[in-house]
């Protein structure tokens, strides 16, 4: 008879779903061997190595294969100089599923200024994923949320923290989770936590969380509700060594839910950069750009107040054409005159900032600063 999609949902009702994590090292060896045998590599063509077997850590069986016969097709061998190879393999896989990013840990922590805080406290977190901290009865930390405007250092933050711990960094784009099918959101959600579990230890990084669970629940028929109780669920219930850190920017459109103790180990408030910060934060930028700079920023730090980390270093590049056009080397007047012609989000959203720094002043965030 005729296969209607009446028909497929009573099947649907007959068949359980099972669901089958990702391969772990002990089975990616098994393909190890099998792809190596088939391809009848000598001994010294052939290097197995558990750096090797974890840059393929994330990928399926069949996609593993794949990326090991690439390798051996491209290179005509299978050792740790083919690490780089796979992981770009592991990359090109995981950015075709659409909802995850893989990052390089390649920020290094100085180049976040100021934010001490929040920086005392992930260096101390980082310890806690040692063997050490297991033996003495820590469990691995579950995650930060990080609230406050945008250009405050939040995303940088999440890309530091993976180059200080060494930890691969997957961007979870929560937008593209939600698909058009029914079910779809739901699958793309589970998927993606199943890939940064086999990834792990890593940092799933969940950039502008308001964004996607900010909207009205009923406008989607409850599917953002489902997707959110199955990222709660995880997050309380996970036992594998992924740190997440979620960004947002409004607070007046994160749920409840999320916000609760112990979702979290802590939630930090990102506030605009004081003087001093500001001081270290256009120090840095101009230190990378114009290592002999030696213009005094009294008066740049004066009339920036209310400005961004990315409006500081926007001030700088903009201070840099300026100079540039004339050509001549960059001058306190250019950055003075580039600081005049900018106008800093701290002044078009006013009523956002002043709503983040009210409710994380009664003591529901800590500050990061």
């Amino acid at each position: 008879g005729t296969v209607t999609p009446t028909t497929i949902l009573e099947l649907d009702k007959e068949m359980p779903i099972i669901e089958l994590d990702l391969p772990r090292r002990h089975t990616l060896g098994i393909i190890f061997d099998d792809v190596t045998e088939e391809a009848g590599l000598l001994p010294h063509q052939v290097e197995k190595s558990e750096a090797l077997l974890d840059a393929a850590l994330g990928l399926t069986i069949m996609e593993a294969r794949l990326a090991f016969s690439k390798a051996v097709a491209t290179k005509g061998r299978l050792t740790s100089a083919e690490i780089e190879f796979v992981i770009e393999e592991k990359e090109r896989i995981i950015r075709q599923s659409g909802v995850l990013e893989y990052f390089h840990p390649r920020t290094d922590w100085d180049d976040v200024g100021g934010l001490d805080q929040l920086k005392h406290w992930l260096k101390n977190r980082g310890r806690a994923f040692t063997s050490q901290a297991k033996a003495f009865g820590l469990e691995p930390p579950r995650g930060a949320l990080l609230l406050g405007v945008p250009g405050c250092g939040k995303s940088l933050t999440a890309k530091a923290v993976a180059g200080l711990w060494r930890f691969p960094l997957l961007r979870f784009d929560l937008g593209r989770v939600f698909g058009g099918v029914v079910g779809e959101s739901e699958a793309n959600m589970r998927k993606a936590l199943q890939v940064a579990q086999a990834i792990s230890p890593c940092i799933l990084w969940i950039d502008e969380i308001d964004k996607g669970f900010g909207g009205d629940a009923r406008s989607d028929g409850g599917t953002s509700q489902r997707v959110l109780a199955s990222l709660l669920t995880w997050m309380a219930e996970k036992e594998s060594a992924v740190f997440v850190i979620a960004t947002a920017n409004a607070i007046d459109k994160l749920p409840a839910e999320l916000l609760r103790k112990g979702r979290f180990d802590e939630i930090f408030f990102l506030d605009l950069p004081n003087s001093e910060e500001r001081l270290s934060i256009l120090d840095l930028h101009l230190k990378k750009r114009r290592p002999s700079y030696s213009f005094p920023l009294s008066t740049i730090i004066d009339r920036t107040d209310g400005f961004s980390g990315a409006e500081l270093e926007q001030a700088v590049i903009e201070g840099m054409h300026i100079s540039f056009s004339e050509n001549r080397e960059l001058m306190e007047k250019d950055l003075i005159k580039a600081v005049s012609e900018l106008v800093p989000l701290s002044r078009t959203a006013k009523e956002q900032i002043n709503l983040l720094k009210e409710w994380s002043s009664t003591g529901r965030a800590r500050s990061a600063s």
